[in-house]
């Protein structure tokens, strides 16, 4: 009896964190990319990189942009015409 109540009471802690879950997501499925982008860092982001899906790093407080491949997709630093990252200033 007591096996019992514990599968039912970790089934339902289990299903009940999945239905939090589901109603976190959205139906434009937010990502956290910044949109529309600042147009100060428009103008500093070099050519080349993903302007349409970019946001800030929580680590370091720097943008970074989503590149794809054929092999995979990852983020790498926003980068200035001078090969700097653009990063947000801390408070």
């Amino acid at each position: 009896m007591m096996k019992m109540r514990f599968w039912c009471a970790a089934g339902a802690a289990l299903f009940v964190s999945a239905c939090g879950d589901m109603q976190n997501t959205s139906a434009a499925g937010d990502n956290g990319f910044i949109s529309p982008l600042p147009e100060s860092i428009l103008n500093m982001a070099a050519q080349g990189q993903n302007l349409n899906a970019v946001r800030i790093d929580p680590a370091d407080g720097c943008y970074v942009y989503q590149h794809s491949n054929p092999v995979e997709t990852t983020f790498l630093p926003l980068r200035t015409t001078e090969g700097r990252p653009i990063c947000t200033q801390a408070a």
